[in-house]
């Protein structure tokens, strides 16, 4: 299990993890998301590719359009 915090809130997420995988687990895989990891942005190319850690601390933005 990873530890993580995320937004600000503890969560455990069964390892080993993407940040793809997270955005799964969180139902928001396909939506428009910004992902900062221990303080670096995440570019979207690299979600599959970037491993998630036990003690990362990530932020989650869902950007939401409107008028």
């Amino acid at each position: 299990m990873l530890q993580l915090t995320i937004n600000g809130e503890p969560r455990q997420l069964a390892g080993p993890a993407s940040v793809q995988d997270l955005l799964v687990d969180m139902a928001l895989a396909g939506k428009r998301v910004a992902i900062e990891r221990n303080g670096e942005i995440v570019p979207r190319g690299l979600h599959a590719a970037t491993p998630l850690a036990d003690g990362d601390v990530l932020e989650v933005v869902v950007a939401v359009g409107g008028g």
